[in-house]
């Protein structure tokens, strides 16, 4: 009698994860012989860490490999979905695992830019102590989306855009597992589907070789199983920043029309609305300024509507703001008047300011001078000494 086939659960991109550095395909510079987290794992000093790399790079794979060779338990949460009480939770667990069996804890947080600045506060003490490793995962700049103290509690590790070349290794890897072959236009098909991510690869080959009964999938194949081209676009690469530059300019020019396609195309790719959000509440004093000064009003309230309301629904936010903010009248002036003073505080220091507005809580300070002589409403120039009379910013 035969034995009924085990029903294997966990999809494809899971079963091939790496479970040693050595199986590791790309990120030499890191679990290469002489990589940093090779190192790190060698000399078992394992720091908490930031990992910052495009999708599918192998950040969840590396907080996995961490754990596993430090003999510590793994537990992985989304910031997308997870809450402070539950982190809070995790904590207290790891500390007592910690006290009980000197077992440690590697904390993976994914997308660690999508908490906020309390939830990230909280993390500090904890990372401060060495209670849990702290692994975050980002897609995003963290000098931009990590608040200060909890980068420098840890390391900053880069990961790299996975190469043509490692693509098609980790290809057939999944052709191995799932023993199937691709005609080269399907080979071609998937690593443009991928769009440089290696989950995205092995989930396409995933559905593709279950749809088909056949050794060979062809193109149509892949294609069938993709659904839809997925746009050339990633939150660190190229496309990311020109697709930003575009929507910025598109609006500078009130071209309305630009604006709203390279916002859908932003929207249709996966980018994060409060990122794009963000950017509005710039352009708003940045580029509309005296102009129309509601503009700002207009931007923080499609800011908090992301922010309250979330995908689908906060495009028609976005939308809304972006027709807006296209077609104000722009004036930079109050932007281009604080870069001028901006380049003389970096220039001349801290000038001493004048002693006619300086505080004087004490009587000590009034004796000495501050305040006196400040009159409501005056004229006279408040600047420091060396930049008397200098205008920054001229009304129009």
């Amino acid at each position: 009698m035969t034995e009924p086939k085990q029903f294997e659960s966990r999809p494809l991109a899971q079963i091939l994860r790496p479970t040693t550095l050595a199986d590791v395909i790309g990120q030499s510079h890191l679990v290469g012989t002489t990589g940093i987290l090779s190192k790190m794992l060698t000399s078992q000093f394992v720091p908490s860490m930031i990992f910052w790399g495009p999708p599918g790079s192998g950040k969840t794979t590396l907080a996995e490999l961490v754990s596993t060779l430090t003999k510590s338990v793994f537990v992985s949460r989304s910031a997308v979905t997870t809450n402070l009480a539950d982190v809070r939770q995790v904590i207290d667990l790891a500390a007592r695992r910690l006290i009980d069996s000197q077992t440690r804890t590697v904390l993976f947080i994914d997308e660690i830019h999508r908490f906020n600045k309390a939830q990230q506060d909280a993390l500090l003490p904890h990372v401060e102590k060495g209670t849990v490793i702290f692994i975050g995962a980002t897609t995003e700049n963290p000098s931009f989306e990590v608040i200060s103290p909890l980068l420098s509690r840890c390391r900053i590790l880069i990961l790299n855009a996975l190469t043509q070349e490692e693509l098609t290794a980790i290809l057939y890897r999944g052709l191995r597992y799932v023993k199937k072959t691709v005609t080269k236009d399907a080979q071609d098909a998937l690593l443009v589907f991928s769009n440089g991510d290696a989950r995205q690869l092995l989930t396409v080959l995933e559905i593709a070789s279950k749809l088909n009964n056949k050794k060979q999938l062809d193109k149509k194949d892949i294609e069938e199983a993709a659904q839809k081209k997925m746009l050339q676009y990633d939150q660190t690469g190229d496309e990311h920043y020109n697709t930003i530059s575009a929507f910025i300019k598109s609006m500078r020019s009130s071209d309305v029309d630009a604006a709203l396609y390279y916002l859908a195309r932003m929207v249709f790719s996966g980018e994060d609305p409060l990122f794009i959000a963000r950017r509005m509440v710039v352009f708003a004093s940045e580029d509309i300024g005296m102009a129309q000064p509601t503009a700002l009003v207009v931007a923080n309230s499609v800011f908090a509507a992301c922010q309250q309301i979330g995908l689908p629904e906060c495009q028609e936010n976005l939308a809304h703001g972006v027709v807006y903010l296209s077609l104000a009248k722009k004036d930079r002036h109050a932007y281009d008047a604080y870069m001028k003073a901006l380049s003389d505080v970096q220039t001349y220091g801290n000038l001493p300011i004048p002693m006619a507005i300086r505080n004087a809580p004490t009587t000590l300070m009034k004796g000495l001078g501050y305040g006196k002589g400040y009159e409501k409403y005056s004229k006279e120039s408040f600047l420091p000494e060396p930049l008397k009379g200098k205008k920054y910013y001229e009304e129009h």
